[in-house]
């Protein structure tokens, strides 16, 4: 090689990898235009409310979660942050009207199942969803039941986690599990129940320190901050209207709310989440299943209330195979 073309592949060498590291430290933007917004929106529904929404992920197994509480809001949902997208799974928050980031109208005339139903088929419109996954958890199931029996040309799936599909058995399940609590625990309960006093700090300190670390979450406390932050924002005018006190105590609208006779009419491809140590009867998750027609259950063995969070890899593992097996 002569001196001539020495210098000039040197250089062009030298031009190239330049070029290289430019292109590779070069940010990577969208050239449409449109302002982004980390995924969040709001969703105009009836009476020209909005709901809040996020969707995380970019798949094409689309799924829509809908929260406990009433009252509470998607927060106990993020963790699945760190499982769904990597497995190829979009999924969408949502928080219900009078909750956290949703218009709060605190209107008892729209705590209705009805309309709370309806909602969620206006998310799914404003969203542009067709074909896609549900899943309800607790008081999200009654929802997603619900949804089911109205919308089930929508749905590709339903995932009812952690709700029986009557309230009442609720009750009578959770109320045997409060007589298993130490004597001493139950006299306390006993004494604020017969006064009314469900808000007493006593009161509240007994159901968090022994029964909700029993059979809400079995996970150390301080709970994970996802889990904690759900009590801080917590609607509880909302769940007293529509539950009650606690699941010990249902003297809300959902008293009597209960779809055994129902389920044989939901022909959507479902699975049903229970866990051994639940405040709702796990037993009648598994008899769930096998009402329905194309349906199956899993039972945790070692979770509670909250199973994606006391026994999470198994919880996210059994939802995510039941997505992808379609």
């Amino acid at each position: 090689m002569n001196r001539r073309s020495f210098i000039s592949s040197g250089a062009g060498a030298l031009m190239m990898a330049a070029c290289t590291k430019t292109e590779s430290t070069a940010a990577v933007l969208p050239t449409d235009g449109r302002i982004r917004s980390g995924g969040a929106r709001m969703i105009e529904i009836e009476g020209g409310y909005h709901v809040w929404t996020k969707k995380v992920g970019d798949a094409p197994i689309k799924l829509l979660l809908l929260h406990g509480g009433p009252g509470v809001d998607h927060s106990y949902f993020e963790c699945f942050e760190d499982f769904l997208p990597q497995n190829g799974i979009e999924f969408y928050y949502y928080d219900q009207l009078d909750s956290t980031y949703s218009d709060k109208p605190n209107d008892p005339k729209l705590w209705t199942l009805e309309r709370f139903r309806d909602e969620v088929e206006s998310v799914r419109k404003g969203l542009g969803l067709e074909g896609f996954y549900l899943l309800g958890h607790s008081w999200g199931g009654i929802l997603g039941i619900e949804y089911a029996l109205a919308y089930p040309e929508h749905l590709k799936g339903l995932i009812i986690s952690n709700m029986p599909a009557g309230v009442r058995s609720a009750e009578v399940y959770a109320r045997s599990l409060r007589a298993e609590l130490p004597p001493d625990t139950q006299a306390i309960l006993d004494k604020y129940e017969r006064e009314g006093k469900f808000d007493a700090p006593e009161y509240q300190r007994v159901m968090m320190d022994v029964f909700y670390t029993r059979h809400l979450c079995r996970l150390p406390r301080p709970w994970p901050e996802p889990m904690e932050r759900i009590f801080r924002h917590f609607n509880r005018d909302i769940y007293n209207y529509m539950q009650g006190p606690n699941v010990m105590s249902v003297t809300g609208t959902l008293k009597n709310w209960d779809r055994w006779a129902d389920l044989p009419r939901i022909r959507t491809r479902t699975l049903t989440i229970g866990a051994k140590y639940d405040e709702m009867p796990p037993e009648e998750m598994r008899k769930m299943a096998t009402l329905m027609p194309n349906a199956r259950s899993w039972i945790s063995d070692k979770g509670a209330h909250m199973t994606m969070w006391d026994d999470q890899l198994a919880y996210v593992r059994t939802v995510i195979d039941f997505l992808k097996s379609a």
